[in-house]
């Protein structure tokens, strides 16, 4: 039974990059263990599709149109909305927080790739831009490689593992397209732009301090967009960039479990989401 209350708070968990729910099971258990709503879309165009032989992008802006969609359905049974997303996912909720405003109550941002500029990225991603954008990109793909943003050799090799016998693993696809990566590349330039558009009261933010993707200048980057009154940040010291599943894996479940319990006893906001870009 969900003690009384619980349930005025529904949380929307929003995966990475083409890839699955997986990612933050350990998180959703977590969540649905304490009585929480927990709720998992998988986003035609972003999420992997386990039907089709090629992923399929589509824009970012229907990306952010479906998780406003499900925020609007959401506050119709709950009073008090929190988003949690992790890498892409994380621009993702960040996005979607810009748009809805007053309808999200709470963000928790793990591993938030605003920037690519972690230690294990390529010295050559400066020329990302001429696969994004021109038509160079037709011929270009990225594959993972370890160590698949895990630095407990365990897990590693069981995603490896994974990934030997199927398209997927709970770090993400095997293989990115070039398109997935346009589109979130565009997200994060949107999210970026806007930053300042979002109100919600209270962000945490998780980050591993030897995140291989992205470094701890993402949170800097947080800190000046969204202002030191309502952004927390929390630095890891034993993962990589897939912090829900790595060796600070407790930590991260603790950490955003108290969160929304934290932000279920505030007050709720009101208000709509806008249907626009801008």
């Amino acid at each position: 039974m969900s003690a009384p209350g619980l349930q005025e708070v529904g949380v929307l968990l929003l995966h990475g990059l083409c890839s699955t729910p997986d990612e933050l099971l350990p998180v959703q258990q977590a969540l649905r263990r304490a009585g929480y709503a927990v709720y998992e879309p998988c986003i035609a165009g972003y999420s992997f599709d386990p039907t089709a032989v090629h992923q399929q992008a589509r824009p970012y802006t229907e990306w952010l149109a479906a998780i406003t969609e499900q925020i609007s359905a959401m506050r119709r049974d709950h009073a008090r909305t929190v988003l949690v997303g992790i890498s892409a996912g994380a621009a993702l909720a960040l996005g979607a927080a810009i748009r809805c405003t007053q309808q999200v109550d709470g963000l928790v941002l793990m591993s938030t790739t605003l920037v690519s500029d972690g230690w294990g990225i390529s010295r050559f991603q400066w020329l990302l831009p001429l696969a994004l954008y021109t038509p160079l990109g037709r011929w270009w793909q990225y594959r993972e490689r370890p160590p698949y943003g895990v630095k407990n050799e365990r897990v590693r090799a069981w995603i490896e593992r994974e990934l030997q016998q199927r398209r997927i693993s709970s770090a993400g696809c095997a293989v990115l397209g070039i398109g997935h990566l346009r589109e979130h590349d565009r997200l994060r330039r949107y999210v970026r732009r806007n930053l300042g558009r979002v109100t919600c009261r209270e962000v945490l933010a998780i980050h591993a301090r030897e995140d291989e993707v992205a470094s701890l200048v993402n949170l800097d980057l947080l800190a000046r967009g969204l202002g030191p009154r309502s952004l927390r940040t929390v630095v890891l010291e034993n993962s990589y960039h897939m912090i829900s599943i790595d060796n600070d894996r407790p930590q991260v479940v603790r950490e955003t479990v108290a969160f929304v319990a934290s932000v279920g006893a505030e007050p709720s906001q009101s208000g709509v989401c806008r249907n626009g870009i801008d």
